[in-house]
């Protein structure tokens, strides 16, 4: 059996800290770690090695689009990942789970549907950014 390579996260430019609560739509690149909560779709841009980690406490109530998802948290709406999803033990999706790779541990709940991809293409609709949304970036000026 051929092993999958663990996940290279690229640097945490943006941390919702455990008491914020934001609510609208977030866009980012790179790396976006959640511990509060958010209320809107949560998207990284294609191409950037879009990384969203949702911690234990975490939780995202809108759809999420990113390359990669590690989630110890809650999401309640749908997952496009257009790389891998990772679902430690705490983690709860209320959704479709759309995903290449899947890791799954023991404890871990998807309450919906997994579809597994074959290529980004298929992902390329879901990805695309919307116009007129606030934007979270990792450039300091």
């Amino acid at each position: 059996m051929a092993r999958v390579k663990k996940l290279k996260l690229p640097p945490i430019a943006t941390v919702i800290g455990i008491d914020t609560r934001i609510s609208g739509d977030m866009i980012f690149v790179s790396g976006l770690h959640i511990d509060g909560l958010v209320k809107g779709n949560v998207t990284g841009l294609p191409d950037t090695k879009s990384t969203l980690v949702i911690s234990k406490g975490g939780r995202v109530e809108g759809d999420v689009k990113v390359e990669n998802l590690i989630l110890d948290g809650i999401i309640i709406g749908d997952v496009y990942a257009s790389k891998r999803v990772e679902l430690a033990s705490g983690a709860q999706v209320t959704g479709t789970v759309h995903y290449r790779l899947l890791e799954m541990a023991m404890g871990a709940q998807v309450n919906g549907q997994l579809i597994h991809t074959d290529s980004p293409e298929e992902e390329g609709a879901e990805n695309a950014v919307p116009e007129n949304k606030a934007a979270v970036s990792d450039d300091a000026g």
